[in-house]
């Protein structure tokens, strides 16, 4: 049988006794041309998905399994259910290579929970407890409320909050900082002898919509039951506060973190047909939290995912390298599918060519977001320039926003994620309110070929993005 073997083969063979950190990478003008080469298979997958067989199917596939399952919570019968869906249909689908990679994850229960404003006048205080909460005790905690602006007011008051129900209503700046006071609420006023923590939801916007997260313990300090309440009585509770009104909340919580369980990262392929062991991966988070359907966070990007694949092999497309794609499990308890995935395959870094992951929402597409050497940005800047002009979203930013694969551009990995215009995500984040209401076919459709045209050129071009990916023996 003969064998033809390209360049990049051959460069293979002789460099097989090397590290990939050492090899040399050919000159931009190669990967230009490369993915000039790649127009009109581009326009393709465009084509078929925008006014094809494939319009509208993300949105239609996605909304099956949501109306089917609803939330998927970590540890989860649900998710286990969802899970084992994914499984099938990715098999019917003719996906290779279909399989379940287990892991072990947390069982957080959020059972009953209820808040009130006891003076100074009653009313009822919309909450959601953060996970991996603990419970209050079965009587619940009635106490007299600190309501502070940050942290630093906390410990500037810290002779106040013995004893009392810590209230946290931070201003809006950014998610990255808000979602501070939600991570660390609880163990920051247990320190000064709080009792519970509420705290304002991570929003941009709220129609009296509270935001459920994690919040995380610290060993030697106290823990104490932390939830997240609406924007509005934050604000309300804390105007009370500055006029000097005696503030006192009832708070009962049955949260509870039963013994962990197996859960699975749910991964299909299409095989590549000259470099199988090199891998473009793409991905998304299957679960989300017990609240609404999970259909923005992340139903969407593991959607949208799946199928950039379904497209490809529909098409009859086979690239040079596999296209990996990996629906994660447990993302919203603390990333355990993505820290097993890459614990289990980090020895493979030399055959990453890059990880992409989607989890900011499936808005307008604008372009990429990508973290790796200056050469690849430079590459991944003309592709975008280049192959993704029709969908107008050639803005390449620097930095990906990775969560369940952020690992690997430690090791030299480049990542991929999309950009998108998610002005609205935080109105929807980890609310009731995150359905598939919030979706829209046409612009997921977008979504869908940006991911499917990026993923098939860098998993088709001759050569892997330059990076100095390092190899780990364990």
């Amino acid at each position: 049988m003969l064998v033809l073997l390209t360049a990049y083969g051959l460069l293979q063979l002789a460099a097989s006794s090397v590290l990939p950190q050492y090899r040399k990478w050919p000159a931009m003008s190669t990967y230009k041309k490369d993915i000039d080469n790649h127009t009109s298979v581009a326009d393709n997958i465009i084509d078929y998905i925008l006014a094809g067989p494939a319009k509208g199917e993300v949105y239609r596939r996605l909304a099956r399994m949501t109306d089917k399952f609803g939330p998927r919570l970590c540890g989860t019968e649900t998710l286990e259910d969802a899970i084992n869906y994914m499984v099938d249909e990715f098999t019917q689908d003719g996906l290779e290579n279909v399989r379940k990679e287990a892991v072990t994850v947390p069982h957080w229960v959020r059972g009953n929970e209820k808040a009130q404003l006891i003076s100074p006048r009653s009313k009822d205080i919309a909450l959601l407890g953060l996970g991996k909460s603990i419970a209050t005790p079965k009587e619940g905690i009635t106490a007299e409320a600190l309501v502070v602006r940050s942290f630093d007011e906390l410990h500037a008051r810290a002779g106040e909050a013995k004893g009392k129900i810590v209230v946290y209503n931070q201003v809006w700046e950014s998610y990255g900082q808000s979602v501070q006071y939600r991570s660390a609420g609880a163990r920051e006023a247990a320190k000064v002898g709080a009792v519970a923590a509420l705290v304002r939801s991570a929003a941009s916007l709220s129609i009296y919509s509270p935001h459920t997260g994690t919040l995380s313990y610290q060993n030697g300090i106290p823990k104490i039951p932390g939830a997240c309440i609406t924007v509005e009585d934050a604000e309300l509770l804390w105007r009370m506060s500055q006029r000097g009104e005696n503030i006192t909340i009832y708070l009962y919580m049955e949260a509870e973190t039963l013994p962990d369980v197996v859960s699975y990262n749910v991964i299909g392929e299409i095989k590549g047909n000259l470099f199988p062991d090199e891998v473009v991966l793409v991905s998304g988070h299957l679960d989300s939290w017990d609240v609404g359907q999970g259909a923005m966070d992340d139903g969407g990007g593991a959607f949208i995912s799946w199928e950039a694949l379904s497209v490809i092999h529909h098409l009859g497309l086979r690239p040079k390298r596999t296209l990996q794609v990996v629906l994660w499990t447990c993302e919203e308890l603390g990333l355990y599918g993505g820290i097993e995935y890459f614990e289990k395959h980090q020895k493979e870094a030399q055959n990453m060519n890059i990880v992409m992951e989607s989890d900011m929402g499936t808005f307008t597409p604008q372009g990429l977001q990508f973290t790796g050497s200056d050469e690849a940005m430079k590459i991944i800047q003309y592709l975008a320039s280049t192959l993704l002009k029709r969908l107008n979203a050639t803005d390449v930013d620097d930095g990906a926003d990775l969560s369940d694969v952020n690992q690997w551009p430690s090791i030299g990995v480049p990542g991929g994620s999309i950009k998108v215009e998610n002005s609205e995500y935080f109105y929807f984040h980890h609310t009731n309110g995150d359905t598939m209401t919030v979706q829209n076919p046409d612009v997921m459709d977008l979504c869908t070929a940006v991911w499917a045209v990026t993923a098939y050129a860098l998993a088709d071009m001759e050569y892997m993005l330059p990076a100095n990916r390092t190899v780990t023996v364990n």
